[in-house]
């Protein structure tokens, strides 16, 4: 049995959404935001105090992009991995680490700079420069976006997933408006698809069900 353990809308709804397009088992733990603050337990777990957290026997993973790529590595026959002989495979890794590393980390320096420090502490121009710089890096989302309905090897892969997440993110800071026509376009595609709607539906229930606040509170990390 696979067990996640997760916050609503953090970047750990990476492995919940490829959990769900895999169809496979698993059990969602839930926790309030940030975990390491509100859940210390959850340190005995894990000492970063942060999500995702992967457990699958003596597998434990904390990186989402990596779950991402273990989970469609484990599961070849769903197609969402792209083996090392597909010409595909460096532009599928470049965009599995692009995901967090160029696009994810930028926009949690608007979060925590620009919502979740006391007002004293916030810093308007960070949170400036670095909306510019995700905007800036969106461009290869936006080319890539342009030349097909998926980032690379002509299909869905867990790549999308990973970028995808990126802009669910954007999507929560109020960002999406400033998206190009062709990446518009392809959020739009990846939200249609029924294993993200069911991957929300569940993060939700499951909120509720565990008893945690179920407003997205994505993961700051650079602490």
């Amino acid at each position: 049995m696979i067990h996640l353990h997760h916050c609503v809308s953090a970047r750990s709804f990476r492995p919940l959404w490829m959990l769900e397009e895999l169809q496979l088992p698993y059990q969602l733990h839930m926790l309030p935001f940030p975990p390491r603050a509100l859940a210390r337990q959850f340190l005995e777990e894990n000492p970063l105090g942060t999500v995702p957290l992967l457990v699958q026997g003596k597998v434990r993973m904390t990186e989402s992009a990596a779950i991402c790529q273990y989970l469609a590595a484990t599961r070849p026959e769903a197609g969402l991995d792209v083996a090392p002989t597909d010409p595909a495979f460096g532009a599928y890794l470049n965009w599995l680490h692009m995901s967090d590393a160029t696009l994810t980390f930028p926009q949690t320096l608007v979060l925590r700079y620009g919502r979740f420090e006391p007002a004293e502490r916030q810093q308007p121009q960070v949170v400036v420069d670095y909306t510019r710089w995700f905007l800036a890096r969106l461009r290869a989302v936006e080319v890539a976006a342009a030349q097909g309905d998926h980032l690379c090897a002509g299909r869905f892969t867990a790549a999308d997933v990973a970028v995808g997440y990126a802009l669910l993110l954007a999507q929560h800071l109020g960002l999406a408006e400033q998206f190009g026509p062709a990446t518009q376009a392809y959020w739009q595609r990846l939200q249609q698809r029924p294993a993200y709607q069911r991957a929300q539906t569940v993060q939700r229930e499951a909120a509720q069900a565990q008893g945690v606040p179920t407003t997205p509170a994505p993961d700051t990390r650079p602490d």
